[in-house]
């Protein structure tokens, strides 16, 4: 596996940089060496002074973010997908300056119940923009990997199989997917099975339990996950990712639907995520060696 990370979210809201800066202090304190931050206005924030910091507690730094209605690269006008593609332009640029390693999230559509099924214009739209940002992204060095999610905040990507034919349809080698488990638990008939389907398409991965907790108070099945990332070889980063009302900020609980505490003290959180983590894949290699599955 790669680098071992945790979303800033379990941390703060992040409305300042003292805050980031804080977040980043902790997530190395309990053995993480990477950390995740939501997109990072450069007018707003240090983003060289966040870099430096990062270097100095060996924290590598991943991007995630999800498109507003009014810059949704999936929309049918144009005006709105292009609005879109310029806010995506931006973020590779950000992650870049960041010394990011990659940007990931809701990339292709509104981070967004949609009342409406996508349509055909808007899927191509979608395909266009994200093969135009790869571009970018492969320039900039920084990777770009599109994040299934449940059918409550889009309604384009929700199962791997949309996924791997969505970025087929870019003709790019530099789109990637973003699996998350939380996600997974929802729409995979089986997470397993859809993890080995993606095989090395997988750029970026999220564990999160099914309640968004605790790892293991949920009724996600892990050491099946874990055995699943073992037999494709996943080499990669995994990030933990755990929201509760008593830290996010507003708008991810409104999009998320983060409206009650799931935690109230994120250190704990966090130290047992990392050793959850670390056990569960201590685990799977045991598994592996002895040929014993669950």
């Amino acid at each position: 596996m790669g680098r071992l990370g945790i979303h800033s979210f379990v941390w703060t809201g992040g409305a300042t940089q003292a805050m980031l800066e804080d977040a980043m202090e902790k997530s190395a304190a309990c053995g993480y060496r990477q950390i995740e931050f939501a997109y990072l206005r450069p007018e707003k924030f240090n983003l060289d002074q966040l870099a430096k910091r990062a270097s100095a507690l060996d924290l590598q730094i991943a991007v995630t973010m999800g498109l507003p209605l009014n810059a949704d690269v999936s929309n049918d006008d144009t005006d709105v997908m292009k609005a879109g593609e310029k806010l995506l332009a931006d973020a590779v640029k950000a992650v870049r300056d960041i010394g990011g390693t990659k940007l990931g999230g809701i990339l292709y559509s509104a981070h967004t119940k949609y009342s409406r099924m996508p349509t055909d214009r808007g899927r191509e739209n979608s395909i266009g923009a994200i093969a135009r940002t790869a571009d970018i992204a492969k320039a900039a060095g920084v990777d770009l990997v599109l994040e299934i999610v449940n059918r409550f905040e889009t309604n384009l990507l929700n199962t791997t199989a949309q996924g791997l034919d969505f970025i087929k349809a870019t003709g790019s080698d530099h789109v990637t997917l973003h699996l998350d488990t939380f996600h997974m638990n929802i729409e995979e008939a089986n997470p397993a099975a859809a993890i080995r389907l993606a095989g090395d398409k997988i750029g970026y991965f999220h564990i999160g339990e099914s309640n968004r907790g605790y790892l293991g108070d949920g009724v996600i099945d892990f050491d099946r996950i874990f055995d699943a990332l073992l037999d494709i070889g996943y080499e990669k980063d995994i990030t933990f990712e755990s929201f509760s009302s008593a830290v996010v900020d507003e708008g991810l609980s409104l999009a998320c639907a983060i409206w009650r505490d799931t935690w109230t003290d994120n250190m704990p959180v966090a130290k047992h995520a990392k050793a959850f983590i670390d056990l569960k894949i201590e685990e799977a290699i045991r598994r592996r060696a002895t040929n014993v599955r669950p």
